[in-house]
This record gives C-alpha cells, sequence and structure tokens, in this order.
C-alpha cells in the first residue's frame, strides 16, 4: 500500500490529470491504520505532502502487541527494518520542512484504553523534534466509529485546504 500511494497513484494522477492537478501540492489524512499510513508517508516524504493529518492512529506499531504481529507478518523478525515504517521512530529522525500534523482521537476508543495506538509516544518523539508539531486532541465520549471521524472531518479538511493554498 505505501508504494502505491507514495508513487503509482501520483504517477497515475499525474498523467490523466495534468491539467487540473498540481502533483506539488499535495496532502494526506487517514484513520486507524490508516492514519498511521498516512503518518509515515507524510515524514518519510516530506517533499510530497504539506500536510497530514489522522484520526485515532496507531502510533508507535513497533511497541503494541496488534503492531508487533503485523510488523512481524510483512515486514519479518528484524526489528530495525519496522523503524521504517513507525510513525514515532520516524518522527524522532525526521528532517524535512516544518509540518504540522493534526490527531483527533477519541477518549472512549477501545483500541487507546488497551494501549494499541500509544499516541503520547509519538507526541513524545516529536516534542524533541523542532520540525514537527502535533496539534493532538482527545474527544470526549467519542470511540474509534465513523461517526468520530465525521463529526471532525471538517477540521481536517481546513487544515489540509490551508496548507495547499501556499
Amino acid at each position: 500500500m505505501y508504494s502505491y500511494i507514495t508513487k503509482e497513484l501520483p504517477e497515475v494522477m499525474s498523467n490523466h490529470f495534468s491539467t487540473i492537478i498540481d502533483a506539488s501540492r499535495c496532502s494526506i489524512m487517514g484513520h486507524s491504520m490508516g492514519g498511521h499510513g498516512a503518518l509515515i508517508c507524510a515524514l518519510r516524504n516530506p517533499d510530497r505532502f504539506r500536510s497530514v493529518s489522522a484520526f485515532a492512529p496507531i502510533c508507535a506499531p513497533s511497541q503494541c502487541p496488534w503492531g508487533e504481529q503485523a510488523f512481524n507478518a510483512y515486514l519479518g523478525p528484524d526489528k530495525d527494518a519496522w523503524k521504517a515504517y513507525d510513525a514515532t521512530e520516524l518522527a524522532r529522525t525526521y528532517s524535512g520542512p516544518d509540518l504540522n500534523i493534526l490527531i483527533d482521537q477519541g477518549s472512549d476508543d477501545k483500541f487507546l484504553s488497551s494501549k494499541q495506538l500509544l499516541p503520547q509516544t509519538l507526541l513524545e518523539a516529536a516534542a524533541s523534534n523542532s520540525k514537527l508539531k502535533i496539534n493532538y486532541r482527545e474527544h470526549e465520549g467519542y470511540d474509534h466509529s465513523y461517526f468520530f471521524v465525521s463529526t471532525f472531518i471538517e477540521d481536517h479538511i481546513r487544515l489540509h485546504s490551508e496548507a495547499l493554498s501556499h
């Protein structure tokens, strides 16, 4: 999926819509594992994405049971290889242009309470990197559902609209 989002899809869009799409003006967002995907795509490709946002992303898959299982299946047992696909690890070493990140999280998210998402880990890593600014908002009473996403998506669209207008 990573190469599809970062290489194949942009190529298709440029080839078929070059008169109406400026490939230098892209943003990315996602929900849950897609939120993690959005984060790693932006952090690994600082020249491609002007903004990134996520709803309830998995923030440190190398440090949670579900992420460890997934990374082992997809990337093999070498934990050093996992770092290239872990948003927290990428935040520690990010050296691209200044990047504002919006993350919304529901306080009643069962994945948050079961320590599968680990947003604090990402926030701590980003705090030591002056190029990253994370606006983390935790919303009381919301879970991991699409209702949660639909409630706050306007803020994400606004973030991306502003980033793309420059």
